[in-house]
C-alpha cells in the first residue's frame, strides 16, 4: 500500500492524473510520430520536487532514446505514481499512458476489464524476463498469459530504535520475535517516561486496516480466505486486537494519542521518540532525511509472529490500444531503466551513492540466478548505510510466507480501519462484537 522506487512525501499531481478525465487520451493513440518514429507515452516520472530522482529518470530516459532513435519517449509525472481517487477513472475512460504503472494488488482488475494488452507474444523480446522471481512474475499472468512486468518489490517488517533499546536495558542485537515480547518491550520502553512511546500503530485513513493485515498475516491468519470469505473473525484476529488493546489500556505503552497515520509515526520515530511500529524498509530514509533520525539507530526486525508476512510492489502493464511497435518499445525502455542488475533508475547504485542516496537498504530480491548476484555485488559495493542494522530483517524473511495484499484491499482496510480505531480509542471496546461486524462487511463487499 505505501511503497515505491522513489517516493518520499512530496505532493504532486501528474499530467494525466489532473486531465484524467478531459477529453484526449493519456495515451498516444497510433504511436507514430510524423517523423516515422514510435512514440510511447510512460507514467510514474518522478514530480520536479523530488529533483535527484527525476534528474536520474530523465538522464535514464535520454540515454535510451539516444541508443533507440527510433523510438520517441513521452514521460507524464507523478505522485503517486498510481492514485486511487482517479485510477480506476483513467481505466474505464480508456485515459492509460501506452506504458501505465500499477500496484500488485490491481493487476488482475486491470486484466478483468479487458485494459491491458497481452505481452505474451512480445516476451522473447524482454531480455530480463526469465531472471525476474517467478512469484513476482505470476502476479501478472492470468490464464497462461502476461499482461505486466513486475518492478519492484517489498516485505513488511519491525523498524526499532536502538538507542531506546539500550537505555531500556533491552539487547538491540536481539529484536523481538514475538507478539508477546513485543508487548514486553514496549512497556520497557514507555517507562522511559518523557512522551517516549513503545509501540505505535496506524488507525485512520485505511492505513489501520492494511496494518491489522499485516499483523493478521503474521500471526498465521488471512484475511479472506480461499473460500473467499472473511478470515477476520478467527482466533487470529481476536490475538492481533487483544494484543493492541492490552498494550493501549493495560500497559499504556502506546501513548495516549491515536487515530495516527504514517506522517504522525514517523515522525515520533525520527524524533526519537518512539521504539517500534511496523513498516517496510522504504521508511528509514524517510526517517533520515525528513524526520531528524539517524541510520545508526534505526534496525529493522522481521515481522513478529514467525507465521508470515505482507508482501507488496509494482510494475507496468501496457494500454490494450497499443501498436505491436509500441508494445515491443515499452518492453525495451523497461529492460533499460529498470530491468538490467546495476544499473538503470534503481539499480545504478554507484550513481546513488554519488549523489548521497541510500544504497544498502534491505529490499526483497527481483532477479535470481547470476542476475540476481550481480545487482547484489554492485549493491554490496556502494552500501553507505549500516547493513547489519538489517541483517535480523533479511535472516528472518527466509523463514516466513510472503502473502500479498487481498484483493479490494482499499475497501477491506476502510472495514478494518474503524475494528483498530474503535480498540485504540474505547477502553470498553467489544473485540468479539466488532470483528463479527467486520466479517459480515467483508463478505458484502462485491470481489472484483
Amino acid at each position: 500500500m505505501r511503497h515505491t522506487g522513489f517516493r518520499r512525501t512530496f505532493v504532486a499531481i501528474g499530467v494525466c492524473s489532473s486531465l484524467a478525465l478531459a477529453a484526449s487520451a493519456c495515451g498516444s493513440g497510433d504511436g507514430d510520430t510524423a517523423s516515422g518514429k514510435t512514440r510511447i507515452t510512460v507514467n510514474c516520472e518522478p514530480p520536479k520536487s523530488a529533483k535527484v530522482d527525476r534528474r536520474f529518470f530523465d538522464d535514464d530516459t535520454a540515454a535510451f532514446e539516444k541508443q533507440n532513435p527510433d523510438i520517441d519517449v513521452v514521460a507524464h509525472d507523478a505522485f503517486p505514481c498510481q492514485d486511487p481517487k482517479t485510477f480506476g477513472a483513467k481505466l474505464a475512460g480508456g485515459q492509460m499512458e501506452d506504458v501505465f504503472y500499477t500496484y500488485f494488488t490491481d493487476a488482475r482488475h486491470v486484466v478483468d476489464i479487458n485494459q491491458a494488452a497481452d505481452l505474451t507474444p512480445y516476451l522473447k523480446e524482454l531480455k530480463s524476463y526469465d531472471t525476474i522471481q517467478k512469484q513476482l512474475r505470476d502476479i501478472y499472468t492470468v490464464d497462461g498469459k502476461v499482461y505486466g512486468i513486475p518492478r519492484t518489490g517489498y516485505s513488511m517488517g519491525l523498524i526499532y530504535n536502538r538507542k531506546l533499546f539500550q537505555k531500556a536495558g533491552l539487547d538491540p542485537d536481539k529484536p523481538p520475535a514475538t507478539w508477546e515480547e513485543v508487548r514486553a518491550d514496549a512497556k520497557k520502553i514507555a517507562a522511559l517516561g518523557d512522551g517516549t512511546v513503545g509501540y505505535a500503530d496506524y488507525s485512520a485513513q485505511n492505513q489501520g486496516g492494511w496494518h491489522f493485515t499485516a499483523e493478521l498475516y503474521s500471526q498465521g491468519g488471512d484475511v479472506v480466505g480461499a473460500d473467499g470469505k472473511a478470515g477476520v473473525d478467527t482466533p487470529e484476529g481476536h490475538a492481533v486486537l487483544q494484543n493492541l488493546h492490552d498494550m493501549r489500556w493495560t500497559d499504556d505503552s502506546m501513548g495516549s494519542k491515536q487515530l495516527l497515520i504514517i506522517n504522525d509515526v514517523q515522525q515520533m520515530m525520527g524524533s526519537g521518540k518512539l521504539g517500534m511500529y511496523l513498516s517496510a524498509p522504504d521508511n528509514i530514509p524517510i526517517l533520515v532525511k525528513e524526520k531528524g533520525g539517524d541510520y545508526k539507530d534505526l534496525a529493522l526486525a522481521p515481522m513478529p509472529g514467525g507465521k508470515g508476512t505482507l508482501i507488496g510492489g509494482d510494475g507496468y502493464m501496457f494500454n490494450k490500444r497499443d501498436t505491436p511497435a509500441q508494445i515491443r518499445a515499452g518492453l525495451k525502455w523497461l529492460d533499460h531503466m529498470f530491468l538490467t542488475p546495476g544499473k538503470g533508475f534503481l539499480g545504478d547504485y554507484a550513481r546513488a551513492k554519488k549523489n548521497d542516496a541510500p544504497v544498502g537498504l534491505p529490499e526483497p530480491r527481483l532477479f535470481t540466478g547470476a542476475a540476481d548476484a550481480k545487482d547484489q555485488q554492485v549493491k554490496k559495493a556502494n552500501a553507505n548505510v549500516p547493513v547489519k542494522n538489517y541483517q535480523a530483517f533479511l535472516d528472518g524473511n527466509q523463514q516466513l510466507q510472503m502473502k500479498i495484499e487481498p484483493p479490494d484491499a482499499q475497501q477491506i482496510y476502510s472495514v478494518l480501519d474503524s475494528v483498530v480505531s474503535a480498540v485504540l480509542t474505547k477502553k470498553d471496546a467489544d473485540i468479539d462484537q466488532l470483528l463479527k461486524e467486520a466479517s459480515a462487511k467483508i463478505d458484502s463487499i462485491p470481489r472484483s
